[in-house]
């Protein structure tokens, strides 16, 4: 994959308050319409031009730009790869990272980075906007001075927020907790499960019990992904067919049953029966809530304790999201058996121990 470097001057003193590297993949955040109306990537040697105030933020800013943009629906983990090893590639050179990326797909990629970037002691701020920078209402603007602010603020020499995180609409939030939840608003991303690690008002105030406490670690960098994952997700008459084609299927290593409630599904006893054999058969089974708030507690209600019984893992509260990513580079780096031990122990946040 290629890239293009662009260095903006922004008349920093020497040395700058701090040196922040801006990822940009594509989105709607850095589109502009061109003569007839289409819209086209944004070229970033001209974000003074749109954002001056840049300038009074003193930072030296870089930024690596996909040298094709795009879409986030077409993103793959070997994207994801390759935000990962261009922040570690830069990681002593610079304080903090910003990545800017189109909102369908964020949240996903922010909890790939999250367990991809073992150690990690620098911010790295996902961000993005509903609208292009270059509309009269853009959210664009906003979002992406916070979301420098925060790649380059630190207390007492220390990053205030060492993790992978999600600024949007005046929250920042972890990353391997966030989900996009609303299309049409500003206010794109939730985390029902985890609070958020800061608010931007008048001034940004972080809330230092919530932050991961930055690795003195070397950074590590996780890159090697396993897709071969499935999505079951339950409702009331599911075919047998349709179960049978997921969890038989010879590709899959692992599947994520997305259930009820607090766990829960049906006890029909060809469900158990297919469940139990996938399972015996080295299938890795992950049990994870449809509810966007709450946790699995497999055993909880007798609709679930089968599925403890049978060898189903709890996904706890871990988000879709967090859990796909989590299964891919888990299953990549230490294969499935490892996997099914790691999996219900949080490694970047991600869930309630």
């Amino acid at each position: 994959m290629n890239f293009k470097t662009i260095t903006i001057n922004t008349a920093v003193p020497s040395p700058p308050r701090a040196r922040v590297m801006i990822i940009y993949t594509g989105g709607t955040f850095g589109m502009v319409y061109d003569a007839q109306g289409v819209l086209l990537p944004f070229d970033f040697s001209l974000i003074l031009e749109h954002l001056p105030t840049l300038r009074s933020l003193f930072l030296e800013i870089t930024v690596i730009s996909f040298e094709h943009p795009i879409d986030s629906s077409n993103v793959e983990p070997t994207h994801w790869q390759s935000i990962g090893q261009i922040i570690l590639d830069h990681y002593q050179d610079y304080d903090g990272f910003v990545v800017l990326h189109g909102t369908d797909t964020m949240a996903y990629t922010a909890s790939a980075l999250s367990f991809m970037l073992q150690n990690l002691s620098k911010p790295v701020v996902f961000t993005g906007a509903q609208l292009p920078i270059t509309e009269p209402r853009s959210d664009a603007r906003e979002n992406l001075i916070t979301a420098l602010e925060i790649a380059s603020a630190k207390a007492n020499g220390i990053a205030q927020v060492p993790e992978v995180s999600i600024y949007f609409d005046y929250e920042l939030l972890r990353g391997s907790r966030a989900k996009k939840v609303e299309s049409m608003h500003f206010d794109a991303f939730n985390s029902e499960n985890y609070p958020p690690l800061a608010k931007a008002g008048v001034k940004i105030d972080y809330n230092a019990g919530a932050i991961r406490p930055p690795s003195s670690k070397s950074l590590r960098l996780w890159s090697t992904f396993d897709t071969r994952v499935a999505v079951l997700k339950l409702f009331p008459g599911i075919p047998e067919a349709t179960v049978r084609s997921v969890l038989l299927n010879p590709e899959m290593k692992a599947v994520i049953l997305e259930t009820f409630g607090a766990g829960n599904a049906p006890t029909s006893p060809w469900f158990i029966k297919l469940l139990r054999e996938s399972i015996a058969k080295g299938l890795l089974v992950l049990n994870v809530s449809q509810c966007p708030g709450g946790m699995v507690v497999q055993g909880k209600y007798e609709t679930s304790r089968q599925l403890a019984e049978i060898g189903v893992i709890s996904g706890s509260d871990m988000t879709l999201e967090a859990a796909i990513t989590k299964l891919m580079v888990l299953m990549g780096e230490f294969g499935v058996e490892k996997t099914k031990s790691l999996i219900n122990q949080s490694l970047a946040g991600e869930l309630s121990e």
